[in-house]
């Protein structure tokens, strides 16, 4: 693959900027695209600091596929994959476009990976959810790519350092989930209590803070490899792999910071992170 031809393709439409920031942010209820609270108030705070970004491509939780794939549509549908909410939450739509100019260059970076150009898939809430405070009037660009399920943590980082050229392309790229994040275990009862965990929660929380602050990633990458609390905090990976692909988009001499970082419920956790 002759990469810089393909970056030349993507130049054609979007001018070199400086290098872009790389987000986790930590996405946790559906609710939090309308409601108004803390982590709301740390995305558009967060968004404060950021460039205009030519277009974002965002890894997002709910996304989980057999191979991987990029939505290559031109308008993205606003999907609203969950149950049990209000009608207000159902009626939200984020009109972005998409763009499948983006969508194949990007599918080329990851060569020899075959990655599929949906049509079908659209923006899940892991996606609008929290970009919909960044830019609220849905006028950048936004493409999905999937997550293989069938890959474990070395695969997707590696995967995701094919992505590092696009960060000089204006390309905004997201990673959305919740690094601990066990519904089963939820504590609804104690819901509103502020940055509350279980021992287990906060243990994780400790430790996957010190891993990132130090730059120690590979720990982070072999997750599974870690401890029963460990487990506990990660019981499925979905929610958890898009900080992998935040992660390996970090330069040598880059600064890691974090924000919105407290557990929730006993077993949620709303930590995100910034790369620049």
């Amino acid at each position: 693959m002759d990469t810089l031809n393909d970056l030349h393709k993507i130049s054609s439409s979007f001018s070199n900027t400086e290098k872009m920031p790389v987000l986790f942010l930590g996405h946790g209820s559906p609710m939090n695209a309308i409601e108004e609270n803390e982590f709301v108030a740390g995305f558009r705070n967060l968004a404060k600091t950021l460039p205009q970004p030519n277009a974002i491509l965002c890894i997002s939780a709910h996304w989980f596929t057999k191979g991987t794939k990029v939505t290559a549509m031109e308008m993205p549908r606003t999907i609203h994959d969950f149950g049990g909410f209000p009608q207000e939450l159902f009626d939200v739509q984020y009109p972005a476009k998409g763009s499948p100019e983006f969508a194949l260059e990007t599918s080329k970076l990851l060569l020899p990976t075959q990655v599929e150009l949906d049509e079908h898939w659209g923006l899940d809430h892991g996606a609008w959810s929290v970009i919909k405070h960044l830019y609220p009037d849905a006028n950048v660009p936004v493409i999905q790519l999937s997550i293989d399920y069938t890959k474990p943590g070395q695969y997707h980082f590696e995967l995701a350092q094919k992505l590092s050229a696009l960060r000089t392309k204006g390309i905004l790229i997201i990673g959305s989930g919740n690094i601990v994040h066990n519904l089963g275990l939820v504590d609804f009862r104690n819901f509103d209590r502020d940055n509350y965990g279980y021992d287990w929660a906060i243990e994780v929380r400790e430790k996957v803070n010190n891993y990132l602050l130090d730059g120690n990633f590979q720990p982070l990458i072999d997750f599974e490899k870690q401890s029963k609390a460990f487990q506990l905090a990660i019981p499925t990976p979905d929610h958890y792999l898009p900080l992998i692909y935040t992660l390996a988009l970090k330069g040598k001499t880059e600064e890691l910071s974090l924000f919105n970082d407290k557990l929730l419920a006993g077993s949620l956790s709303m930590t995100s992170v910034k790369i620049l």
